[in-house]
């Protein structure tokens, strides 16, 4: 699909405010309403959008440590190890990279006698490394046009 300038502004509305109204939305692409409601049809179709969110402040939902852990896990365990941090609510994201880890965590946890348990019932899949993060100078954010 391709993306021109209207899309771009309508996706970057909705990324700043998911809950817009079409209204709202259809003025800031510069489309009609009928339009934008095909336009955005189109993009959830093509997979350009693939949901609508709420960001959901993890201190202010109790949990007070969010923590980056790396692990490197031999392949027999990969499956088993996924098959545990999907049931783990605290672990927010989990990425297959490459280098040194084999997967990347973004996890939350109450304090940190909670986090050493959830790295502790993880420890038995690979060696671990946190990180405990102290602030984010950088909020995640949307996704803008390439240049």
């Amino acid at each position: 699909m391709q993306l021109d300038d209207k899309a771009w502004r309508l996706m970057q509305a909705l990324q700043a405010d998911a809950r817009l109204p079409l209204k709202a939305l259809a003025q800031a692409a510069g489309l009609s309403l009928p339009a934008t409601a095909e336009r955005l049809k189109r993009l959830e179709e093509a997979g350009v959008i693939s949901g609508f969110h709420a960001e959901v402040s993890p201190v202010a939902a109790g949990y007070g440590v969010r923590a980056i852990v790396g692990i490197n896990v031999p392949q027999p365990g990969k499956r088993p190890l996924i098959e545990q941090l999907q049931a783990m609510p605290e672990v927010l994201e989990c990425h297959h990279v490459s280098g040194a880890d084999s997967y990347i965590l973004t996890v939350v946890a109450r304090d940190l006698t909670h986090l050493e348990g959830l790295i502790a019932s993880i420890n038995l899949f690979g060696e671990t490394r946190t990180s405990i993060v102290f602030s984010t100078p950088v909020p995640r954010r949307g996704v803008s046009r390439p240049v």
